[in-house]
């Protein structure tokens, strides 16, 4: 699957899905772009879904236009330390093979 990993989180969250195809905002130069352009690039670019820590990307868009599941990463802070351990539930969303348009939250218990 193509994968963006969004602009605030680290870079290396990529190391954890090496079985993905896997891009940041950066490596894409859409830095500084705005959600719903962001998600519209997505769309056009056959990105298969977004990873995130922006908590009020899921409020802002209207999810009914941009046909793209995004990865709300809910996390104590935005460090690879604490994001790395909500990779296995993305992991296990991706395994599923079937993507649900709109925002799925992932957090720690």
């Amino acid at each position: 699957m193509r994968l963006l990993l969004d602009e605030n989180l680290p870079k290396r969250l990529k190391l954890d899905f090496p079985e993905h195809e896997i891009y940041t905002v950066r490596d894409q130069q859409w830095n500084g772009i705005k959600n719903g352009e962001l998600l519209k690039l997505l769309i056009a670019n056959s990105f298969d879904a977004l990873l995130t820590y922006d908590k009020n990307l899921q409020h802002q868009q209207n999810f009914s236009k941009h046909t793209v599941t995004v990865f709300v990463l809910r996390a104590r802070i935005n460090q690879y330390a604490e994001l790395t351990k909500l990779t296995p539930k993305v992991k296990e969303y991706l395994s599923k093979g079937v993507m649900t348009p709109g925002p799925v939250v992932v957090a720690a218990k």
